[in-house]
């Protein structure tokens, strides 16, 4: 007689015998709980990083002031650059020859060179400026009114101011100048386009040396984060290899230094933008003064809040790729020494 066991031992082996797919029901879990358990594992990760940097005051503020510092330099010099610029922007667009006359030309023959000058082809504009105009300007902007009553005569000279025109090849005034310089009427011509080409220059040369410097005071960065990271997994060597051992993974032990790195690349950026801030705070009231010297035809401009963001999330950045290579490496070497 077959047992009555056997018989129904066939139904349930089937139900049974199936971890495969009891293995993959379980790797599916819900979105939201594998959201959870990433935010749970993130949020013990920089808590346990905060609190590595609180038992450690006087040394995380020595490294926050090293990476400020560093992050400051470029900033500061990036300001200057760029006020600089705009300072200059106006000599630069400045095309006009100015011709300074012969003291012996007189009025009628001012006007008399200017129709000359006005029938070339390569001359837009001309304006002329008489003594008597000159001394009233010079009057005005120098604040030596006072001096100048006791001038017998006015020791000005009638001047032009001629407007090359703009060929299809770029602004080349060679020929115009040629014959300014020739002419016997002139006393001295004053043409900006030598200066532009070397303030064109000399901003181009700041900028590749600003970019430069970023780049180099970047790494520093990086090498200062890298090394105090360094240094802070070498002191928890232990607990490293105890945590492998009972199974942590990489990015577990990778994660809380990733954001020790964070942490201090983004207050090194904070500290940063505040000695900018300081910086810029020094130099208001000289600033106000230059401007008003210049009609305040320009503004000093400092950081924005765009700029501000941009520093920031390259602080944060830097932080954690220092901390990322000093932490792989030293996750590669346990392995290697296993």
């Amino acid at each position: 007689m077959a047992n009555p066991s056997n018989d129904r031992s066939g139904p349930n082996r089937l139900r049974t015998a199936a971890p495969a797919n009891v293995s993959v029901r379980r790797a599916r879990r819900p979105l939201a709980a594998r959201l959870q358990g990433w935010r749970h594992a993130h949020g013990d990760g920089f808590a346990a990083s905060i609190r590595r940097l609180a038992a450690r005051p006087w040394a995380t503020l020595l490294t926050v002031l090293v990476i400020g510092i560093a992050l400051a330099l470029p900033l500061l010099f990036h300001v200057i650059l760029d006020n600089a610029r705009q300072l200059s922007a106006g000599l630069r667009e400045a095309r006009d020859v100015t011709v300074f006359l012969e003291l012996t030309v007189d009025a009628r023959g001012a006007d008399a060179y200017a129709s000359e000058l006005g029938r070339r082809d390569d001359v837009e504009k001309i304006v002329v400026r008489t003594p008597e105009q000159g001394l009233a300007e010079f009057r005005q902007l120098s604040g030596f009114s006072e001096a100048l009553d006791v001038l017998n005569g006015n020791p000005l000279p009638s001047v032009l101011v001629v407007t090359p025109r703009v060929s299809a090849g770029g602004d080349d005034a060679a020929a115009l100048l040629a014959d300014l310089e020739a002419d016997s009427r002139t006393a001295l011509v004053q043409y900006d386009a030598a200066w532009r080409k070397r303030l064109s220059a000399l901003l181009g040369f700041g900028e590749r040396a600003m970019l430069a410097l970023m780049g180099l005071l970047a790494v520093a960065t990086l090498l200062i984060i890298g090394n105090t990271v360094r240094m802070d997994i070498q002191g928890r060597s232990e607990e490293i290899a105890v945590l492998q051992l009972i199974g942590a993974n990489d990015a577990f032990v990778r994660r809380p230094f990733l954001y020790i790195g964070m942490a201090y690349g983004l207050l090194g950026a904070v500290l940063a933008l505040l000695a900018v801030g300081a910086f810029e705070w020094t130099v208001a009231a000289p600033a106000a003064q230059l401007l008003e010297s210049y009609r305040h035809r320009f503004a000093l401009t400092g950081f924005g809040l765009r700029e501000a963001i941009v520093v920031l999330a390259a602080g944060a950045a830097l932080g954690w790729l220092g901390a990322w290579i000093a932490s792989t490496g030293h996750l590669r070497a346990g392995r290697g020494g296993r």
